[in-house]
């Protein structure tokens, strides 16, 4: 019976406290408790005017702003409502706004701060303050690492808002850049390439963003220059696009062919931003002749790691180009390019990927003759195989169909290329060495270039006989005369 009447009264007392959990019961009581340990302890209040005494804007004010809204999800206040507004750019950008002397609490490493928005007037001006109240006996503890921790934290909600901007440079004019939005839409998961090689970029940039003080230390500029190398359609392009919204940095995107001179060089990148990715793309073009540019060698060097370049921090150099043979080995070496990202045209294993993000299609019974066909060094380009995949979309039999017939058409020049080249041991062992190197499809873009070469050298000869043998024609007709 005692049992029992236990058990009952313990129920009871469940019962009303969980009752009273889902009322507001529960959070007078610990308002109260709190209100009451307030009483024994002595604060410190720090008031952070919205502007200065020159009506300039306080960047701390709006940094705690930011911050403040940050805390949205995890907010701890004491006031029965907050207000809600959905921005004007993007509609699911929801910021918090307190209402005059509303409070809201906030734990650092244990210690309790509270922050209050209050109103003033100033001569006929009306302004703004967060007002943040902090224990004396936390004061020395924590209130240096927790402004630093507020600015981080504000600098990374920033920068994951910022809108990214592609800026492209004029031919002439004071403002020799111009801005529009950058909204390509390719990221890190969309980007067909090997997963290791990809992580292993992902990874590089990552610990470059979190290296600011090893470099400074180091007494080296805080930059990192990637070489992106493969033939046209193998997604250089859409990689740069998704390193810049991988790290939310401006993308500066230098036309080669309207820049002046070398100190025009120079100034371009003067007027680039920090946190930004400044691309130059066929950069092999400079060195062949091909680019229309004035800019000299060692123009190009100083752009590349001269003092010029030390004129700003956290950047990102990226050169693309299709292949390295042309190109000095001064440019090459280790401090002008750190990072070397080779992309090959199109494996089976990238072929997979790209049939799974296009058509929808993990498996099917035309694979094992694609593989086939890929293993005998038929290959095509990422951007190639893709519009295939694209316009046979509604039907993916049809697509894999058109790919094998394409592939086919590539596979005799590809054999002509294997058996004519005859690439040596020493050609591999002088591929340079870095810090992210593919090395699989050297060979196979290596030998489309030979190929290129030996059919351009054979219609060259065959011009030499065609031209010998008319004046051949010429002069003995001028004999019969």
């Amino acid at each position: 019976m005692f049992l029992v009447l236990l058990f009952v009264t313990i129920s009871f007392l469940l019962l009303v406290l969980r009752l009273l959990y889902k009322t507001s019961v529960i959070h007078i009581f610990v308002k109260g408790l709190r209100s009451l340990g307030d009483k024994f302890h002595a604060y410190q209040s720090y008031k952070i005017p919205q502007h200065n005494e020159h009506y300039q804007e306080n960047q701390l004010y709006h940094k705690i702003s930011i911050y403040l809204n940050s805390l949205l999800a995890t907010i701890d206040d004491d006031s029965d409502f907050t207000n809600l507004f959905s921005g004007s750019s993007k509609s699911n950008d929801i910021s918090l706004h307190f209402d005059d002397n509303q409070i809201v609490h906030d734990k650092f490493f244990s210690a309790r701060v509270s922050w209050t928005n209050e109103e003033s007037e100033k001569e006929g001006c009306t302004s703004r303050s967060f007002v943040l109240r902090i224990r004396k006996n936390d004061k020395r503890r924590v209130l240096r690492q927790y402004l630093q921790h507020i600015l981080s934290v504000a600098d990374e909600v920033e920068q994951k808002k910022k809108e990214i901007k592609l800026y492209m440079n004029l031919e002439q004019g004071n403002r020799r850049w111009r801005s529009i939005p950058f909204t390509h839409p390719a990221t890190f998961d969309t980007v067909v390439m090997d997963s290791d090689l990809k992580n292993k970029v992902k990874s590089d940039l990552e610990q470059f963003v979190k290296s600011k003080q090893y470099y400074h230390r180091l007494g080296r500029v805080w930059k990192r220059s990637y070489l992106l190398c493969g033939p046209a359609g193998t997604g250089k392009t859409s990689f740069v696009a998704a390193m810049a919204r991988f790290l939310c940095y401006d993308v500066y995107d230098i036309d080669m062919s309207k820049v002046l001179d070398d100190s025009d060089l120079k100034t371009l990148l003067l007027q680039t931003t920090c946190k930004s990715l400044i691309v130059i793309e066929d950069f092999d073009k400079f060195f062949i002749g091909k680019s229309s540019t004035a800019v000299s060698l060692s123009g190009m060097l100083n752009f590349m790691d001269g003092i010029e370049s030390c004129c700003g921090e956290e950047r990102v150099m990226v050169f693309t180009m299709s292949g390295k043979e042309e190109v000095d080995q001064a440019v090459m070496r280790p401090g002008r390019i750190d990072v070397h990202v080779q992309f090959p045209l199109c494996d089976f294993s990238g072929f997979k990927n790209m049939a799974s993000s296009y058509l929808g299609v993990k498996d099917h019974k035309l694979f094992p003759q694609l593989e086939e066909i890929f293993q005998s060094g038929a290959s095509l380009s990422h951007a190639e195989i893709g519009e295939i995949m694209i316009s046979n979309r509604n039907s993916p039999s049809r697509a894999l169909k058109s790919v094998i017939t394409a592939l086919q058409s590539n596979i005799g020049g590809q054999r002509l290329s294997e058996s004519s080249s005859g690439r040596s041991r020493s050609d591999e062992a002088s591929e340079p060495a870095a810090g992210v190197f593919c090395r699989e499809s050297v060979h196979t873009v290596r030998e489309f270039r030979k190929l290129y070469g030996l059919l351009k050298m054979g219609s060259r000869r065959k011009e030499s006989v065609d031209l010998s043998s008319a004046e051949k024609e010429g002069s003995q007709h001028g004999v019969q005369n």
